[in-house]
C-alpha cells in the first residue's frame, strides 16, 4: 500500500476512485490523501522520486508474511 499525505487534517469520507486508489476528503471536501493499494505491484517503490508535490507526509507499507 502507498499513501501520499497532501494535507494535514481529519478525513471525513474516503471514496474510491478508481479500482485500488482512494481519496480521503476533509469537511471541506478538500483531497487530504491518496491510497493505492497494492502499489507495489505495478510501481518499483524503491525507484520512486516526487517532486513539486505537495507532500506532508509519504508513506510506504509492504507487506511481509508473519511466519506461523
Amino acid at each position: 500500500m502507498l499513501y501520499i499525505e497532501l494535507f494535514s487534517g481529519v478525513s471525513l469520507e474516503s471514496e474510491e476512485v478508481a479500482p485500488g486508489i482512494v481519496f480521503d476528503f476533509d469537511e471541506n471536501n478538500q483531497v487530504l490523501g491518496i491510497e493505492i493499494e497494492d502499489a507495489s505491484t505495478f510501481i518499483d517503490l524503491s525507484k520512486l522520486e516526487l517532486s513539486a508535490l505537495p507532500i506532508v507526509d509519504l508513506i510506504l507499507r509492504k507487506e511481509t508474511a508473519v511466519p506461523a
